[in-house]
């Protein structure tokens, strides 16, 4: 979390009227390797997206995730075709 303090990775906004925050919580996950020692710990934020109502606190879902090897491909096609990166 202080990375990403660190990194101003976020800019905290306030709330729109009529809009409700969305819950999260943290799930902890233990690694084993084949053996049955333990081999890294993982953490991750996720949000509670179950309190939400479909038209009511949203509209349509949006994910913006892309794999790197598609990222890859699209810089490579931008700098053999001349096309303009922004």
């Amino acid at each position: 979390m202080s990375a990403l303090e660190k990194n101003d990775t976020w800019e905290l906004m306030s709330l729109p009227r009529r809009k409700s925050t969305v819950g999260c919580k943290w799930v902890f996950t233990v690694k084993y390797i084949s053996n049955g020692t333990i081999e890294q710990y993982k953490v991750r934020l996720v949000v509670k997206g179950f309190t939400q109502i479909y038209g009511v606190d949203f509209q349509e879902t949006f994910a913006p995730v892309a794999k790197l090897n598609t990222i890859r491909v699209l810089l490579s096609l931008a700098t053999n075709l001349d096309w303009p990166l922004h």
